[in-house]
């Protein structure tokens, strides 16, 4: 894609907003960028593109579009702002950096990997798996740092391997992966997407333009994803932990086997995976059915398998004190996560929960505790939400606190010896945080206080 002298906006200077004015320098674009943020708020990534001429506007989303040629909004931003309306009227194409790197290296091999929950396990596990058998690899999207800078730095042979959520998904036209996945599809960003069916939609278009070259890895054991296969066009390759396949990539009885066209190749005992849960063991047949499309030693795979301890910020040990163990969840950013969550750990739980309010229930959440769960420390806009619920289902044992630190306080105070306090929000951080990470982070930092004190 040529965009030497062309007029490129970037609407949110966040982290991909910085991968890509760096990418849209080399590539030698006029540089404009704005944010709704002010300069003060964002005075970090500033800093990361001093040196670059750009022209800022903050503070404002009210830009002049006359002269832009090409819009690249920050995934979070909503479609249906003034100035995305008005560049639409205008026939701006508006994208985001995944669509553009795939326009600027379209020969690359792309790896898409997108789903509810499970994408930055399975992101991060099959970039591993990749660079043990040898590629050059990034791992990249809607983790670490923005793709931008990785593509137009990028070799001939090198893999992108791409966390891709709903909000990037959403405004991609041709991008078009070697290996798409959708690991799981829950109900979530139903306030972002305005319904259900419309988040379902975004994440579908990770094959929209896929053909008979490409392969498309699919949890059969998910209802909405079982009922997709007639909207796609690539090879199809199934993966379930509850079924047996005709062909793909399944649990029978104590190890993973991939049925390839009736034969049958033993992968590996499935409790030697690392990572706990039944969660993990999806992340994983995904990972294996991705790697065995990519036409990865299924040595290489195994090897991996065995020792990869997971990411942080989902269900990561933290420490024990005063034979209390801390996890650090806040990955968990929806109700089908932190259930997970729950039933991955030994009981007796003490859950942190509680965040910004994306419109979903807490009624499945609740459900789950089923006697595991003895005490519910809450906080952030969906509090009271979730504490209405949990009184509904019986569940009393409630605490409301205003910040981590006391929740962290608050959890270790109730706690006895054998107990977990697993920090799982079922919610997004953005009511208190910049991050999930900026939470976990927090997180961990109050529980290091505790031994301290």
């Amino acid at each position: 894609m040529e965009l030497e002298n062309k007029n490129v906006l970037i609407l949110g200077l966040g982290v991909s907003g910085v991968s890509t004015v760096k990418a849209l320098n080399k590539l030698g674009a006029n540089i404009i960028i704005s944010d709704s943020k002010k300069e003060d708020e964002l005075k970090d990534f500033l800093k990361s593109i001093e040196l670059y001429p750009v022209k800022l506007f903050l503070g404002t989303n009210d830009v002049p579009l006359d002269d832009v040629d090409l819009i690249i909004k920050s995934p979070g931003i909503p479609l249906d702002i003034p100035i995305i309306k008005k560049a639409k009227k205008l026939n701006i194409e508006v994208i985001t950096d995944i669509e553009l790197a795939y326009r600027i290296i379209p020969k690359n091999k792309f790896i898409a990997i997108t789903g509810t929950n499970g994408k930055t396990t399975t992101t991060t596990l099959i970039g591993e798996i990749l660079k043990k058998a040898g590629y050059s690899c990034h791992i990249t999207g809607n983790i670490g740092v923005g793709i931008l800078w990785k593509a137009v730095n990028s070799k001939k042979e090198d893999i992108f391997v791409i966390e891709a959520s709903s909000f990037q998904l959403e405004s991609i036209n041709r991008f078009k992966p070697k290996v798409s996945a959708i690991i799981n599809i829950t109900p979530d960003h139903i306030d972002w997407h305005g319904s259900y069916e419309n988040y379902i939609n975004s994440k579908k278009k990770v094959f929209k333009n896929q053909d008979k070259t490409d392969f498309t890895v699919l949890n059969y054991d998910n209802k909405v994803l079982k009922n997709m296969k007639d909207n796609i066009n690539s090879n199809i390759i199934w993966f379930s932990v509850n079924n047996r396949l005709d062909s793909g990539v399944y649990i029978e009885g104590e190890d993973i086997v991939i049925n390839h066209d009736g034969e049958i190749v033993k992968v590996m005992p499935w409790r030697e995976i690392k990572i706990p849960g039944k969660h993990n063991l999806e992340n994983a047949l995904s990972s294996i059915a991705i790697g065995w499309a990519m036409g990865i030693d299924i040595e290489d795979m195994v090897d991996v398998l065995k020792s990869f301890e997971g990411v942080e910020h989902r269900i990561e040990y933290v420490t024990t004190i005063e034979g209390i163990k801390f996890y650090n969840d806040s990955k968990g950013t929806n109700s089908d996560a932190s259930i997970k969550a729950i039933e991955a750990l030994e009981s007796p739980l003490i859950v942190i929960a509680g965040g910004k309010d994306k419109g979903t229930d807490f009624d499945d959440f609740i459900k789950s505790f089923k006697g595991k769960v003895k005490a519910l420390v809450l906080l952030g806009e969906t509090k009271d939400k979730i504490k209405e619920t949990a009184i509904k289902y019986g569940f009393n044992n409630i605490y409301i606190v205003s910040s981590m630190n006391e929740a962290v306080n608050k959890s270790f105070k109730i706690g006895n010896s054998g107990d977990t306090v697993l920090l799982s929000p079922a919610c997004a951080s953005w009511d208190m945080y910049e991050s999930f990470e900026e939470r976990g982070k927090d997180f961990k930092e109050a529980v290091y206080k505790l031994k301290e004190d």
